[in-house]
């Protein structure tokens, strides 16, 4: 009996030591993993937003981003910010990398490095639901248009009006929609994903979309020129549509997949 305790004891004894030595391997591999600040635009929806409840940001750009992460092997350090500073913060190297439905145009590539395109995208025009004025972009000369500071939407209005129109540029999207139901302005004009969403949403019977989608584009994700990084994130973004994680993410943030619309 005695012999039977010592070598069931030995074993127990093994088997603690091997499973606290794996323990320690799989501890120690997660604090090898490099911490990475990752920049965001808070107001951005359904890209990124505010969950009110849990206080952490969710949104098809953060789904996006951690799964990359995950499989490219680094953590992410999240910092939100004004859309305005996220090209400055990651050109300065105050910030890695940045998500937040960030357009690729050769002026950006300039000063950033981008991954290859994860959305198509464009611009649209959102007025109030009453507004039977305006049809297409040609229709807003002369009226009070609001867009987003920085944004190519500010910069397609600047080109396409000049002075014929009162453009007036705002910190965040949500002002920029109040500023139309608060009859500020005529029209909003910006990337057509989130102005989809706001017309479905709060702008809901008060406000409705209008005229085609201007100007194709399409999202990158933004680094560091030079950035170690841009290849494990084009390799984890190529691997997620090929296994269907990217249609699954997708689908869960606009309701159907990117091949059904």
């Amino acid at each position: 009996m005695n012999n039977m305790m010592t070598v069931n004891l030995s074993k127990t004894l093994m088997a603690s030591a091997i499973a606290l030595g794996l323990g320690g391997s799989t501890l120690a591999m997660a604090q090898d993993m490099p911490v990475v600040n990752v920049a965001t635009d808070p107001s951005f929806v359904p890209f990124e937003m505010m969950d009110t409840e849990t206080g952490e940001m969710i949104g098809f750009d953060m789904d996006m981003i951690n799964e990359i992460a995950e499989r490219a092997g680094f953590e992410v350090n999240l910092t939100t910010m004004e859309f305005s500073g996220i090209i400055p913060a990651v050109q300065t190297g105050s910030q890695e990398i940045a998500i937040a439905g960030v357009t690729i145009t050769e002026e950006r590539a300039e000063i950033v490095n981008f991954s290859d395109p994860y959305y198509d995208s464009g611009l649209r025009i959102i007025v109030r639901a009453n507004n039977e004025d305006v049809a297409t972009i040609d229709d807003l000369e002369g009226m009070t248009i609001g867009t987003k500071i920085g944004s190519t939407s500010y910069d397609f209005l600047q080109d396409k009006f000049g002075d014929d129109a009162d453009i007036t540029p705002y910190p965040g999207t949500s002002d920029m929609y109040m500023a139309l139901l608060g009859r500020n302005v005529d029209a909003a004009f910006y990337d057509a994903p989130n102005v989809a969403y706001f017309s479905q949403t709060r702008g809901k019977d008060r406000t409705k979309v209008v005229g085609p989608l201007y100007e194709g584009q399409q999202y990158g994700i933004v680094f560091n020129k030079g950035s170690e990084w841009v290849e494990p994130a084009n390799e984890a973004l190529a691997a997620m549509r090929e296994d269907g994680t990217y249609d699954e993410i997708y689908t869960k943030w606009f309701g159907e997949s990117p091949d059904s619309e």
